[in-house]
């Protein structure tokens, strides 16, 4: 038998993950900073792309806070 949905922590969830994306995200740009010389362009590039990516994420997380908060 399935288990049934809970939603009830949903948003806590999303904002803990919001914050674990933020903390990634600032781990990145600060390794970006402070190896800048010693990495190759694409690892920079993969590393700017993939903030890019996390900063997507965290739009899309935050307009689903928005959403569970109405919902509830």
């Amino acid at each position: 038998m399935a288990k049934p949905d809970n939603r009830a922590d949903n948003v806590e969830h999303l904002q803990e993950h919001i914050q674990d994306t933020i903390q990634n995200l600032h781990e990145a740009e600060d390794y970006l900073d402070e190896h800048a010389e010693e990495i190759s362009d694409t690892e920079r590039s993969a590393i700017t792309a993939k903030n890019e990516r996390r900063r997507a994420s965290i739009e899309g997380m935050r307009s689903e806070v928005k959403d569970e908060a109405k919902s509830q």
